[in-house]
C-alpha cells in the first residue's frame, strides 16, 4: 500500500510517497480503508516545522480521514467490517476535559490518514453520517469538530442569539452551519464581495467585507444595536482578537480556534476587562462531541463545503493548491 510521509519542517517538497506493507488490525483495533481525506492549516505549520504539539519524524500525513472498516481484531464490539467511519483527531481522548494525558494526535505524534490503509483502536473512530460522501465525511473531524466544540463546548448558542464568525476558513463555514442549526443570526467577515455573496447562500445573515469596513468591530455593535455578538469563532489570533473583544457582549464567550494572522499585537487591557467576556481556546474536540456533532448533521442533512477533489496521486498539488490560500472549503484528496 502507499502512503505519504513529512518531517516537522520539511516544506511540501519534503513530502514523500512510500510502499509499505498493508497492516493488520490487533486486539480491540480495526483496518480501515481509506477512501478520502482533507487538508487543514495545521498540516502546513507541520511542514513549515512550526507546530505547537510534537510531530514524529516521518509520521503519516493528515490528521482528516474517512473509509470504511475491512478487517477487524479480536474482541472489537463497537464497529464491524463495512461499518463507514472517520477517525478522531485526538484518539485518546473520548470525553471529558482536554489534557496532555489525551493530547496524541494522528498526523502529528501519531501517523495519520494520507494512506491507502490505516489501523486504529476501535474507541478512535466514529460512524459518518448516512447521507455524507466519504470525500464530504472526510472533512469532519478536525475543522467540523473544532466548529463544533468552539460553539457548543461551553454553553451552545440558543435562538435569537448572535454568533460572529471570521472569514471563510473551514471552522468558519463549519461554525456557520451550526450555528444556524441553534437558531442563532449570524454575522461574518469575510475579504470580498464574491465570498460575502457565498457566504450570504450558505445563511449568514449579515457579511462584513473587512477590507472595505477595517474597523469591522464598530460595525458589529452597530448591527446588534449596541449590545455585540453573544458568542464570537475566532480564528486570526493576533491580528483580530482585540476586535473580537471589543465585538463580544457582556457575559459572552470567544472561542480561540487559531493563531492564523500574520501579524502579532499588543492587546490594550481594557479590552479584555470591559467585555466581561470568556475566552476559551479550542484544541478540537473529543469522540463524544465528534459523536454529538454527526447526529446533528444526520438531522439536519447538513453538507460540508468542500473547494475541490484531487486524486491521491496528485495529493502534492493538492497541498500547493491549499497553500496558495485562495479557497472556499475544504481541499479533499479521494482515494481509489
Amino acid at each position: 500500500m502507499k502512503s505519504y510521509h513529512a518531517s516537522l519542517g520539511a516544506g511540501i517538497a519534503g513530502i514523500s510517497v512510500r510502499e509499505r506493507q498493508r497492516p493488520a488490525p490487533g486486539p480491540g483495533e480495526v483496518l480501515i480503508r481509506i477512501r478520502a481525506c482533507a487538508l487543514n492549516a495545521r498540516e502546513l505549520m507541520i511542514l513549515r516545522g512550526y507546530y505547537t504539539l510534537p510531530v514524529k519524524p516521518d509520521v503519516v500525513l493528515l490528521a482528516d480521514g474517512a473509509g470504511e472498516i475491512v478487517d477487524v481484531g479480536t474482541g472489537v464490539a463497537r464497529h464491524k467490517v463495512g461499518d463507514r467511519v472517520a477517525g478522531s483527531v485526538f484518539p485518546r481522548w473520548i470525553d471529558g476535559r482536554f489534557s496532555l494525558d489525551v493530547a496524541a494526535q494522528i498526523g502529528g505524534s501519531l501517523d495519520g490518514m494520507l494512506a491507502e490503509f490505516v489501523v486504529a483502536s476501535e474507541d478512535a473512530v466514529v460512524r459518518i453520517p448516512d447521507h455524507l460522501s466519504f470525500e464530504q465525511a472526510a472533512t469532519l473531524p478536525c475543522a467540523g469538530v473544532t466548529a463544533w466544540n468552539a460553539l457548543t463546548g461551553l454553553r451552545p448558542p440558543s435562538p435569537g442569539d448572535t454568533v460572529l464568525t471570521l472569514g471563510s476558513g473551514s471552522v468558519s463555514l463549519f461554525a456557520l452551519a451550526f450555528a444556524k442549526m441553534h437558531g442563532a443570526r449570524v454575522i461574518a467577515t469575510t475579504s470580498s464581495d464574491d465570498k460575502a455573496e457565498r457566504l450570504r447562500r450558505l445563511g449568514a445573515d449579515e457579511v462584513l467585507n473587512y477590507r472595505a469596513v477595517p474597523e469591522w468591530q464598530a460595525a458589529v455593535r452597530e448591527l446588534t444595536g449596541g449590545r455585540g455578538v453573544d458568542h464570537v469563532i475566532e480564528v486570526g489570533g493576533g491580528g483580530t482578537l482585540e476586535k473580537s473583544l471589543k465585538s463580544v457582549a457582556i457575559e459572552g464567550q470567544i472561542a480561540i480556534v487559531g493563531w492564523l494572522a500574520n501579524q502579532t499585537t499588543t492587546i490594550d487591557v481594557r479590552a479584555i476587562a470591559g467585555s466581561v467576556a470568556t475566552m476559551r481556546r479550542v484544541a478540537v474536540g473529543s469522540r463524544a462531541q465528534f459523536e454529538a456533532m454527526n447526529r446533528a448533521i444526520s438531522a439536519h442533512l447538513t453538507a460540508p463545503v468542500i473547494d475541490r477533489v484531487f486524486d491521491f496521486a496528485d495529493t502534492l498539488s493538492a497541498f500547493r493548491y491549499f497553500e496558495a490560500g485562495n479557497t472556499f472549503g475544504k481541499v479533499v484528496v479521494r482515494l481509489p
